[in-house]
């Protein structure tokens, strides 16, 4: 006999946001989560990936980029709204071997 336990897991999406600022790394970064908490939510953890800046034809600083990786954490929205999606975690997965 098979016994299947289930544990409560967390599951993330994670995606990469730019953002600029013509004065610092610090307001780029600022930028990037803003505009990520405008329309996304359930933001959970935000990760600076890479600082660079973008020149101008002199060769200066024209802007500062901070690339950001976000993970959001999975909301099971459709469920809430009663949508009846194929989604079931009680039938046991079959085992092989």
């Amino acid at each position: 006999m098979i016994t299947q336990q289930w544990r409560q897991e967390s599951i993330y999406t994670v995606i990469e946001v730019v953002g600029s600022s013509p004065t610092s790394w610090e307001d780029a970064a600022r930028d990037a989560i803003d505009t990520a908490s405008e329309s996304l939510w359930n933001l959970r953890i935000g990760e600076v990936k890479q600082l660079d800046v973008s020149l101008d034809e002199m060769g200066k600083i024209a802007s500062y980029r901070a690339r950001i990786k976000f993970s959001l954490k999975y909301d099971n929205w459709k469920a809430e709204l009663g949508w009846k999606g194929q989604r079931c975690r009680s039938s046991p997965i079959p085992h092989k071997g």
